[in-house]
């Protein structure tokens, strides 16, 4: 499971999504010089929305024997990934003058990125194993043959 780089890219997304939980998002600069933080789960949309990535990446992480259905979740989990990007963004055009947003804010679609490259990864992974059992399916039939061809002499 670990030697897998989806593993890796998946590993990232969920540690980075759990950082969003303890992060500031923005800092809102006061009159007299001092400042707010506005954290990511002080604001309840950005917290369903960040527990729906949470609960999103887990499995992902967790179904590496069931390829396929890796991969759906994977690109489910990226799309709750630019759902919450997009609002953010959002935000972030209405914010006000003061609140100044910080690096975590691209987190989101750090993480759908990383969901997609541990998708293709699995599709590769998923690819090669059936080009591998094509193979051997094809070794089999030929030796197959060649005992009835035996059978036959």
């Amino acid at each position: 499971m670990w030697q897998r780089i989806q593993t890796l890219f998946l590993a990232l997304s969920l540690g980075l999504t759990l950082s969003l939980f303890w992060v500031n998002i923005a800092e809102i600069l006061g009159p007299d010089g001092s400042v707010a933080e506005v954290a990511f789960r002080e604001k309840p949309l950005y917290l369903y929305l960040l527990i729906a990535c949470l609960l999103s990446i887990i499995p992902s992480l967790l179904l590496f024997k069931l390829r396929i259905l890796q991969m759906r979740v994977c690109m489910i989990s990226a799309l709750i990934y630019l759902g919450l990007q997009v609002v953010v963004v959002i935000d972030f055009f209405q914010r006000p003058d003061t609140m100044v947003y910080a690096l975590p804010a691209i987190f989101p679609l750090v993480c759908a990125i990383l969901n997609m490259l541990a998708m293709r990864n699995i599709f590769l992974d998923e690819a090669m194993v059936r080009s591998t059992y094509r193979l051997r399916q094809a070794s089999r039939e030929r030796r197959k043959e060649r005992r009835k061809e035996q059978k036959k002499r």
